[in-house]
């Protein structure tokens, strides 16, 4: 009779972080449920003074989700039709979607072979008199090379939204994700390192004028009661959202310190495996938060079915990369235009990552990974 192995490793374990401060949360929440302001109410203040000092910025903007913190930051710098903004096609569509949908033209470049993030070197050919704005964005974990991407949008004088979805509480060359540039985005999807129990995401900048403008554009546009001076949207944070982001907030750095054991567990497993599998990298002066530990594998469906034979869960992100997506045909790409981004899709698959994987689990994968 044969043996049916039960999936009892989380892929993302959020039930176990609850678990470890439920109690912090629930009274955060009974608090909000007593003073009644449920959108933008004080702890939503409270985060953004928080957030805004973890980041090293003047200002933070909590908004409704990370998608749009971008559609904010583009519609902040002006972003409009027959504009172009400069991001790449392996990401999740949110990145390119917010361009597209003020307008604008997204324009990819190819990423790195080892970071998979923006290559640097492939910037300078794709600016056009139309860029409006260049935007990377920190894959898995890690920021681009921001520091070269910054030196060649400054020569241009071209704005850049850091998209740190994935690659909030990690840090380039000494400095955190989210204040690496003009516009910091991220997002606080549930499965992300710092998540709420909903959508949300935030914006960060030290400019004046573009953290007024991006917090009228939150709401509606407007600067005082019935008075809109910018065309907005509805982009506003729950408290309770809030309320929940404050507890997770204050064990982030334990987690993020227990993700990185997770990830040397595995890369040292795989330093000794006899698969043929590329590890991933961090790149040089970055630090990573490990949203995901993604791996190489020219045959990745069989070996995520020899991973899930032995109770292991793994996720293939991003295969279809946004050049190649139908909703972009009309921008002309093809496939080979991005080698690198297509190889990436073609070969990618994520393990089991988060800060509560059991000692055991992290053996089994790592056994996993080493036969």
């Amino acid at each position: 009779m044969p043996t049916f192995l039960c999936f009892t490793m989380e892929f993302i374990d959020l039930k176990s972080q609850q678990a470890l401060i439920k109690d912090k949360i629930d009274a955060r929440i009974q608090t909000v449920l007593a003073h009644g302001r449920y959108v933008l109410g004080p702890e939503v203040q409270e985060v953004e003074e928080v957030l805004a000092g973890r980041t090293g910025v003047k200002h933070c903007i909590t908004t409704s989700s990370g998608t749009d913190s971008l559609l904010i930051a583009l519609m902040a710098l002006g972003v409009g039709h027959g504009d172009e903004v400069i991001t790449v096609p392996y990401t999740w569509i949110s990145t390119a979607e917010a361009i597209a949908l003020l307008g604008a033209k997204p324009v990819f470049v190819d990423i790195c072979e080892d970071t998979w993030n923006m290559n640097p070197g492939l910037l300078e050919s794709a600016i056009t008199k139309k860029t409006k704005a260049i935007m990377p964005v920190g894959i898995y974990g890690q920021p681009a090379d921001m520091t070269s991407i910054n030196r060649i949008a400054n020569e241009h004088g071209i704005p850049v939204i850091e998209d740190a979805a994935q690659c909030y509480g990690a840090y380039h060359e000494g400095k955190p994700s989210g204040g690496l540039s003009e516009i910091g985005s991220t997002s606080f999807f549930p499965s992300k390192p710092l998540g709420c129990y909903g959508d949300g995401g935030a914006l960060f900048t030290d400019d004046d004028e573009l953290a007024e403008k991006m917090t009228q554009i939150r709401v509606h546009g407007q600067s005082a009661k019935h008075h809109h001076p910018v065309l907005g949207i509805n982009g506003r944070f729950d408290s309770i959202q809030a309320a929940i982001l404050l507890e997770k907030i204050a064990i982030f750095d334990e987690e993020i310190e227990q993700r990185n054991k997770v990830a040397q567990s595995y890369t040292k497993a795989l330093e000794s495996s006899s698969l043929k599998v590329q590890a991933p990298k961090v790149g040089a002066g970055n630090t990573s938060v490990w949203a995901q530990y993604t791996i190489l594998s020219e045959t990745p469906e069989e070996l995520q079915g020899n991973l899930k034979a032995q109770g292991i869960p793994s996720v293939s992100y991003y295969s279809v990369p946004l050049h190649l997506q139908p909703v972009f045909t009309g921008l002309g790409y093809k496939n080979g235009d991005f080698p690198v981004t297509e190889k990436v899709s073609a070969q990618c698959l994520s393990l089991p990552m988060n800060p509560y994987l059991k000692k055991e689990e992290i053996e089994t994968v790592a056994e996993a990974l080493m036969n």
